[in-house]
């Protein structure tokens, strides 16, 4: 179970550092709306346990990024909207970051940045010289390089969230995400990523493309 104070104390941490001296209100409401959110009994993968390993990947990649916190922001609302039978949530959870930021404080270059970082996680495809968007798409895609039980433990919690969706035309729509992971040249940007993350999580997605298949 994830630790939801040490978690708030991120946030407001994160927070506070991306409005520097703008000041503004308490940030904890704000966190505690986003952990509720993250917490909606619809999500398998999606939960609190995500938010938490890819801000702890963020951490592990923070030497790579422009902004660190700025990209821990990001994180946070990156799937803060999420309803599987949906398919505009990363639209949605940028336009909460829209909303929720200002309000908070944060200067609007910052808030854009964020919606913008929130926005790439649709096709988690960053340019070359986009620092930041390199280390959160790595930092959420890094489950793919996961052991095979932990990356077992993923591919079944993703099925729960589309339990909805009969099996035959799960099957087809997880293999073309899939294959769109796989012709991407790299999964990776930062060298952290394609040193540590790239060979494991081409050979988990082929393995899982092949299950599908059979």
């Amino acid at each position: 179970m994830a630790d939801l104070d040490a978690l708030r104390l991120r946030f407001v941490r994160a927070l506070e550092a991306a409005r520097a001296s703008t000041g503004g209100p308490d940030p904890t409401p704000y966190a505690d709306n986003l952990l509720v959110r993250w917490q909606e009994p619809q999500r398998r993968y999606h939960t609190v346990a995500h938010l938490t390993a890819v801000l702890d990947r963020i951490d592990v990649l923070r030497e790579y990024a422009a902004d660190p916190d700025v990209v821990r922001l990001a994180a946070w609302f990156h799937d803060a909207v999420y309803l599987p039978d949906r398919s505009e949530n990363e639209e949605r959870s940028a336009r909460l970051a829209e909303r929720a930021l200002p309000e908070a404080g944060m200067p609007d270059a910052v808030t854009a940045e964020v919606a913008r970082l929130v926005r790439l996680t649709v096709t988690h495809d960053p340019a070359d010289d986009d620092r930041d968007g390199q280390v959160l798409c790595d930092a959420d895609l890094a489950i793919l390089a996961a052991p095979p039980s932990a990356y077992a433990v993923y591919t079944a919690e993703v099925r729960e969230e589309y339990h909805f969706v009969p099996g035959d035309a799960f099957r087809q729509g997880r293999a073309a995400v899939l294959r769109q992971l796989l012709e991407l040249p790299r999964l990776f940007r930062t060298p952290y990523g394609r040193e540590h993350w790239e060979a494991t999580a081409r050979y988990n997605l082929a393995g899982e493309l092949e299950m599908l298949s059979t």
